[in-house]
């Protein structure tokens, strides 16, 4: 492949050899995008909370690129945009590109759509950003357009996300990747859960001062703020999510920490929510961010309204939520 000339600091110039990246659609089409121009780096999966307890420091180096995540200080490229992850002073030798966008993804196109051909997935990227920014409208969300359910799929366990991303990768489309019989079969199976989701969340949802609260810690089940809010309508502003498993760290198979979600209901606020949830996110957990309308933290030990040395408990997870929902009460 010939190479056009490009500014000696454009991204392109590095030499990386590893991808770390969300495992979202957003993250799986940032890394897929990057794979094209550094086609033979190799591509792993990780979660924020993952990179900042740790878990990543013996994988990333100076030609590894961190993509959808928190900058990590030896990594050679950083490509995100969530509000929490803004740099304020960049003391590394990183080359970070941090943008206010709708996507990570939407910035790397931005920054190799003029070196590779990424016509292709233009109309994907504007799913993407969609979905990824809270700007998705509730007819689109409960539509069978295919980049939705390819949003739903990319998470049913990393060997199929490590297909999905090969498949973007190598200029596939998405209707493709649905018709793969591999993939029709998880679509079957999705539309079946998230039957069963819908119930869950129906049942196990309070509603206080438009604040939608469900907790679906220590079942197994995760959900997005799209389905908890297309449940509630527009008795919620916002909606607060508790998964995960208390005693659960990071690295252990099958189990999430106990968490915390807060997510604006951007069905009923199109341009952005009434209340900066990263205050939530970043009450008690100084890890906690994300986005003002989409971020998370993990539940603290907290005794008094404050955070205590030991272990997290389940009367813990209600403490949380009551310090949340009064801070909430001031918006």
């Amino acid at each position: 492949m010939v190479r056009p000339k490009i500014m000696a600091k454009h991204p392109s110039n590095l030499e990386i050899r590893r991808i770390v990246t969300d495992s979202d659609l957003d993250g799986v089409v940032t890394a897929a995008i990057l794979g094209r121009w550094w086609a033979d780096a190799e591509v792993v999966f990780g979660h924020p909370g993952e990179l900042r307890a740790g878990l990543f420091d013996d994988l990333i180096d100076e030609w590894t690129a961190v993509c959808d995540l928190p900058m990590h200080p030896r990594c050679g490229l950083s490509i995100d945009h969530h509000q929490s992850n803004r740099p304020v002073d960049n003391e590394s030798r990183a080359m970070v590109v941090w943008k206010d966008a709708p996507s990570a993804a939407r910035i790397a196109f931005e920054l190799f759509h003029e070196v590779i051909d990424l016509s292709d997935l233009e109309d994907l990227l504007d799913w993407v950003d969609k979905l990824d920014s809270g700007s998705i409208s509730h007819e689109e969300f409960l539509s069978h357009a295919p980049a939705v359910w390819l949003s739903r799929i990319v998470d049913s366990g990393e060997e199929v996300t490590a297909w999905v991303l090969e498949q973007l990768k190598s200029g596939v489309t998405i209707e493709e990747i649905l018709a793969d019989s591999r993939v029709s079969r998880l679509v079957t199976e999705k539309e079946e859960e998230l039957k069963n989701l819908n119930e869950i969340i129906l049942s196990s949802m309070r509603i206080q001062d438009r604040l939608a609260v469900v907790r679906l810690d220590g079942s197994g089940i995760r959900s997005n703020g799209y389905h908890v809010t297309a449940m509630a309508g527009d008795r919620c502003d916002a909606c607060m999510i508790i998964h995960g498993d208390i005693g659960a760290d990071f690295g252990d198979s099958g189990k999430y920490p106990v968490s915390a979600s807060f997510y604006t209901n951007s069905f009923l606020h199109r341009r952005g929510g009434i209340y900066d949830l990263t205050a939530l996110a970043t009450l008690f957990d100084s890890n906690g961010g994300g986005h003002a309308n989409a971020c998370g933290c993990r539940i603290q030990p907290i005794e008094g309204g404050n955070v205590v040395d030991r272990d997290v408990s389940e009367d813990d997870i209600e403490r949380n939520i009551s310090e949340w929902l009064k801070m909430w009460s001031k918006r």
